[in-house]
């Protein structure tokens, strides 16, 4: 698949404009349709995924763990290229939290290794792990934790105490409940969590769990909720489609503030180019999972297809509209060929992370102290990026969209700070 993306991007060049003029009304319910498209696609994936865990919690077994895992990485491939939406709009940014959180205190929610350590002073529950403690003290008040449900774990466990490392929902808490920890450190080799961790009776391992099963199952729940709820806010009277499209200008604002928040401060710089500078696998994305690479590619890839007005959706339907891409070519063609060039450019770049990965270099050994050709790989993504953004920029002065601010980072912007 990713061959005949490249293919098809090697051909991405820049044409005469469209004879026709580029309404922008078209542009935006394009951007809303394919969002509608992805967040539906998500729901689709999260629900394959759901059936893998009630599978596995059903009939535990190294197989049934490893379907649930292949059904975690598939519902990932559709939700990543959402990202896109995230900055711009609002409704997106306010609810990202609930299913996308990261980096998480892993040990809140079951047991980790020695080397973890134990509360800190950012937070006292660091180590909790409710899993194992059917009661507990919060904030100075005893929580009845004896059943596990969606409630508690949304109403009660997420960003507890206001401190957003306690991520207790989403796809990375049923990550880690899938994996376990990454102990490899720079090493190749995701999470090893055995499937006897949902074994019965004295096939148990590790203790509780018929517990650590509520949880997953609790959180899946959580997921697909979450999930239906975006879907509809993208439908023809949802609330984000309708924000988006009622005021034009700030339709526009919204899309290609999303494009550069993602591409410059949180992928090329809290995502990729932190983890280089402190050598430290802990900075992956999906880090229990050890998938990464794919992460990155996808959030990549959403960036372009929300230039180009286009998606593959997971069945294959290919869904494409009026775009900005379109509406950039018509007041500023040189622009829009600089953006498009720039943007095949980063997906060449995150090619070769994958590419490099399937050669037997994991996303993590990339981090390495020492790792000069790991370190290179990032680094020219994140070049990449970094290019593309400032692309992104000439296309906002092209359309005259003033008053957009994109996410930056301080492994981009001040380095020094991030050592301090």
């Amino acid at each position: 698949m990713t061959r005949i993306l490249l293919a098809g991007l090697a051909t991405t060049v820049l044409t005469a404009a469209p004879v026709m003029a580029v309404e922008t009304s078209e542009v935006l319910a394009t951007y809303a349709d394919i969002a509608e498209a992805k967040y539906s696609d998500s729901l689709t994936t999260a629900q394959v995924l759901k059936n893998a865990i009630s599978a596995l919690i059903t009939a535990p077994s190294e197989q049934t763990l490893a379907e649930a895992r292949a059904a975690w990485i598939a519902a990932r491939v559709p939700y990543m290229q959402t990202e896109v939406y995230r900055f711009g709009n609002a409704i997106v940014d306010d609810w990202e939290g609930r299913v996308n959180a990261w980096p998480l205190d892993e040990g809140l929610i079951d047991y980790v290794d020695a080397s973890y350590g134990g509360a800190t002073d950012e937070n006292a529950i660091a180590a909790l792990n409710v899993i194992a403690n059917p009661s507990f003290v919060l904030s100075g008040q005893t929580v009845d934790a004896a059943e596990i449900t969606p409630a508690l774990l949304e109403e009660t466990l997420q960003e507890a105490d206001a401190v957003e490392a306690n991520v207790a929902t989403g796809y990375h808490a049923i990550e880690f409940l899938l994996w376990g920890q990454d102990l490899n450190g720079t090493g190749a080799g995701a999470g090893a969590r055995p499937w006897t961790d949902y074994a019965a009776g004295a096939d148990c391992t590790n203790g509780n769990c018929d517990r650590r099963a509520d949880y997953l199952r609790a959180a899946s729940d959580l997921l697909l909720s979450d999930l239906e709820w975006m879907v509809a806010q993208w439908a023809p009277d949802g609330a984000a489609r309708t924000t988006l499209t009622g005021d034009e200008a700030a339709g526009l604002q919204a899309i290609l503030t999303g494009m550069g928040s993602l591409s410059y401060g949180e992928l090329a710089g809290q995502r990729m180019k932190l983890g280089v500078l402190l050598n430290d696998p802990e900075e992956e994305h999906d880090c229990f999972s050890d998938t990464t690479q794919w992460s990155h590619y996808y959030d990549a890839l959403g960036i372009r297809q929300a230039y180009l007005g286009q998606y593959t959706r997971s069945d294959g339907t290919q869904i494409s509209g009026a775009s900005l891409a379109d509406l950039v070519a018509e007041v500023n063609a040189p622009a829009d060929a600089q953006l498009r060039t720039d943007l095949d450019a980063t997906m060449v770049e995150m090619t070769e992370i994958v590419d490099a990965t399937r050669n037997g270099m994991a996303y993590d050994m990339m981090l390495a102290r020492g790792n000069d050709a790991g370190e290179e790989l990032v680094m020219s993504a994140v070049a990449a990026l970094v290019a593309q953004t400032r692309s992104i920029e000439r296309v906002v002065t092209a359309l005259d969209l003033g008053g957009i601010t994109l996410e930056g980072s301080d492994s981009l912007d001040d380095v020094n700070a991030v050592f301090q």
